[in-house]
Order: structure tokens, then C-alpha cells, then sequence
């Protein structure tokens, strides 16, 4: 019902055949379920071991020697099968069905509305005209002081048409003549050589057809395999394969930078750079400012060794030149990496999620299984109340968990699996507070 109040505005008024709107729900029920079965499993734990614990059926089974964690392990099972199972379903069904659904969506988003013409409204649908009727009989079809403007086209000019009276007259699912009487047409014709003026043809009629071409209006499907792919089209194997790409990338980026050292510039064969190897030249000291001594130790010339103030400038243009060239290609890189590095994130994200919402079936049954039983209430009304606080707690922290994962601020893991790890260490915990001796606060308190 949201999705449908959502979108009803871009339904309404496009003649969509009913069986297009009953899949575009359908494809779109299915993200739905994924998310729906861990909560389903959330209130009916609640609910089953809450009502289990109020007729004291708990109580009747600790007396006959049976833990309580004998009567949770068969429902913790079949939440393991659940879970596998839905994580099948999120992998192979999902993203064809997310793939169907975006299709059909903007298919549906780029339909044209349908022919529908009403009373003293403007109507442009129809390519090339528009209609005005000022009456329409919707028994008969029939239009009453019926104005039409015709656009220029392929070999037709510009004109005003105008009729007393006509009707519709369907041809086909693709066709529709218009048949209009007692009118008159003012055609805009080409302009006289002579004198430029714009000629104008009046021509009466008792009656005038036109037929158009309705099949751009028809809704056309186009393939969903002919569409990009996105992380929520695509399987955990097919976004693998792109992380395993993406990371490539990002190497080969990391590998170009590192031969690419900012300070090759400082290394040549002659004297064009401001440290230039002693070996590789054959000055003497002589021939260098006389004010300084060439160190015996020194393994570079620096800028106050090179003999004139043309070349020490051209030598300082040259490095700030390569500097800014540098800073820019790595900049360029540092960009390229961080795009990559998040649409890697991105996937691992989606490929996390594909596991850890399906496992959130056996994360409910730990978490509500001994709470029903401390609670004590096995109706409707206590497990819904109870269940929306964990499941907004939960669902909140796996939104978050994606945003700060996709930004890069901590793991993929850490984002998509964080509350199912503290919700099955809490669950774990009041399980074995119900079934043992074991007490949290004993392990805190002094031996005498």
C-alpha cells in the first residue's frame, strides 16, 4: 500500500494494462520479503515463548527436568533454514526482480498518458497537435466547437482547424480518426517570393478526417538486460568480480604513483636540474663561483655551484614546474583511488547485507525467545510493542552501518554485522541467565 501511494501519480491516467501494474508490485514485493521474514520470526518468537512462559508450561518443564534451552534449539533450527533460505532468495531471486521492477518503472515513467480529451482543457498528447473540445458526449463519442492547431511537419503546414461538431472513430489499438463537420481550416502556406508576405489558404469543409498514429502512446517494454547493472542487480558472485576489478585498479594506481616519484626531477645528465650527481658532470671546481669550494665530500652540485644566474633561475623554474605537475597527477590519482575505494565499500556493503539480514532469523530467535519467556505475555499486543523497539533500534543501526561504511569510516563487516553481533551476545546471555546459575554479577563480586 506505500509503494502503491508513492506512485499512484505516475500510474494514473497512462492506460497501463492491469497485468504490468500486478508485476511492477509483485517484482517490488520482493525486497519486502527479505526484510519481512526476520521480522516475522522477531513476533512470533515473542509471542510463542511469551504465551509458552504465561500458561507455565516454562515452569512445568524445569520441574520435569528439561532446560530451556532444549525448547529453543528445534526453533533456532528451522531459523537456520529460514535464513539459508533467504539468503538464496537475496542472492539469486532479488536481484532479477530488482532488475524487473527498475525496467518497468521507467518504462512506465517515460509512457506518454493515454488519449483522454476533456471538456474546455488543452490536449497535447498527440505529437504535432492540440486538441481543445469545449463539449464532449462520452454515450456517443461525440465532440461539440471542436478547435485543433496543427503544428508543421513532414508534409503538412501550419494550420488552425476548426469544427462545429465530430466524433472519434477507433482504428485499431494503434489508430484513431477524427471525423469533423461544418468547419472551416486556415493554413499557413509558404511566403510569396515577391513581396515576403506570409500567405494564409482559408478552406471551408462539410466534413474533414484526420487519422493519428497513436502508437507512441501504446506502453512498449524495453529489456532489462539491455539496462546498466547496480549493486542491488547484481548477485555477490557478479559484485566480487568488480571488487576484485575496482582493487586491480587501485594497485595499478598505487604502483604508477610509486614509479612516479615527485623527486625524479632531481636526477639528469647535464646541468638542468637543481642536484645534479658529481659523476655525471665534468666541471671543475675552477670553473664554478670562486667565493665557493666544491666539498670533497659532497655527492650533489647545488644551486650555488651552477656558474651563472640564467641557468640557476632556468634550474628553479624547471623544479617548480615539475612540482605543480606532480602535485596535480597526484591529486588525479588520490581522486581516481578514493572513487574506487568507496565503490568498493559499496559492494561489500550489499554483499554483507545479503547475508546478514537473512541471519538476522536466528539473531531474533536469541534475543526474542528469552525475552517472551521473562515477559510473560503471549499476546499480539505486548510482542508488537516489543519487536518495533528492537526492529527500529536494528534497522536504524543497519541504515547507519551502510552510510558510514559507503563514506569509509569503518568496515563493510563492521557496518552490516555490528548489531547482529551484540543482539546475539545479549540473547546468548539471557538465555543462559534462564537456563543456568549463571550470573553476570557474580563474576563481579568479592570471595569471602
Amino acid at each position: 500500500m506505500q509503494f502503491l501511494i508513492l506512485h499512484v501519480d505516475k500510474l494514473i491516467g497512462k492506460d497501463i494494462p492491469m497485468n504490468v501494474i500486478i508485476e511492477l508490485i509483485a517484482t517490488n514485493l520482493a525486497y519486502m520479503v527479505v526484510l519481512a521474514a526476520p521480522m516475522a520470526v522477531l513476533v512470533a518468537t515473542l509471542m510463542a515463548f511469551g504465551k509458552f512462559s504465561e500458561l507455565n508450561e516454562l515452569t512445568a518443564l524445569r520441574a520435569s527436568g528439561i532446560n530451556p534451552i532444549q525448547i529453543i534449539l528445534p526453533v533456532l533450527v528451522a531459523a537456520f533454514v529460514l535464513g539459508f533460505g533467504l539468503i538464496w532468495f537475496s542472492n539469486n531471486v532479488l536481484p532479477e526482480a530488482n532488475s524487473k521492477a527498475r525496467s518497468l518503472f521507467m518504462d512506465i515513467r517515460v509512457k506518454k498518458p493515454g488519449f483522454d480529451l476533456k471538456p474546455n482543457v488543452f490536449y497535447n498528447g498527440i505529437e504535432g497537435y492540440t486538441f481543445l473540445v469545449r463539449e464532449i458526449d462520452n454515450e456517443t463519442d461525440s465532440l461539440y466547437n471542436v478547435t485543433l492547431f496543427q503544428e508543421p511537419g513532414n508534409h503538412r503546414k501550419r494550420a488552425y482547424i476548426r469544427a462545429n461538431q465530430g466524433f472519434l472513430r477507433s482504428e485499431g489499438s494503434e489508430g484513431l480518426t477524427l471525423i469533423l463537420e461544418e468547419g472551416e481550416i486556415l493554413r499557413y502556406m509558404d511566403r510569396n517570393r515577391q513581396t515576403g508576405n506570409e500567405n494564409i489558404e482559408k478552406t471551408q469543409f462539410d466534413k474533414y478526417r484526420l487519422t493519428f498514429d497513436l502508437s507512441e502512446l501504446a506502453f512498449t517494454r524495453s529489456d532489462p538486460d539491455g539496462r546498466s547493472d547496480s549493486d542491488r542487480t547484481m548477485s555477490a558472485q557478479a559484485m566480487a568480480v568488480v571488487v576484485d576489478t575496482l582493487r586491480s585498479e587501485i594497485n595499478a594506481y598505487t604502483l604508477d604513483s610509486s614509479d612516479n616519484s615527485s623527486f625524479d626531477y632531481l636526477y639528469g645528465e647535464e646541468v638542468s636540474n637543481p642536484f645534479i650527481p658529481i659523476r655525471d658532470l665534468n666541471f671543475k671546481p675552477d670553473t664554478l663561483h670562486q667565493r665557493t669550494a666544491l666539498p670533497e665530500a659532497a655527492d650533489f652540485y647545488t644551486l650555488r655551484f651552477v656558474p651563472k644566474d640564467s641557468q640557476q633561475k632556468r634550474i628553479v623554474d624547471l623544479a617548480r614546474t615539475n612540482i605543480q605537475q606532480d602535485n596535480s597527477y597526484f591529486e588525479t590519482v588520490s581522486s581516481n583511488m578514493l572513487w574506487r575505494m568507496k565503490r568498493v565499500s559499496k559492494y561489500l556493503v550489499e554483499i554483507h547485507k545479503k547475508v546478514s539480514i537473512p541471519m538476522a532469523c536466528v539473531v531474533f530467535v536469541l534475543l526474542g525467545a528469552p525475552i517472551g519467556m521473562m515477559t510473560r505475555k503471549g499476546n499480539f499486543g505486548y510482542a508488537a510493542i516489543i519487536s518495533a523497539v528492537i526492529l527500529t533500534i536494528y534497522f536504524v543501526s543497519i541504515i547507519q552501518g551502510e552510510k558510514l561504511a559507503d563514506r569509509l569510516f569503518i568496515s563493510p563487516f563492521l557496518g552490516m554485522w555490528a548489531f547482529n553481533i551484540v543482539f546475539s551476545i545479549v540473547g546468548i546471555g539471557m538465555i543462559l541467565h534462564l537456563s543456568t546459575e549463571l550470573r553476570i554479577t557474580k563474576l563481579f563480586r568479592r570471595s569471602d
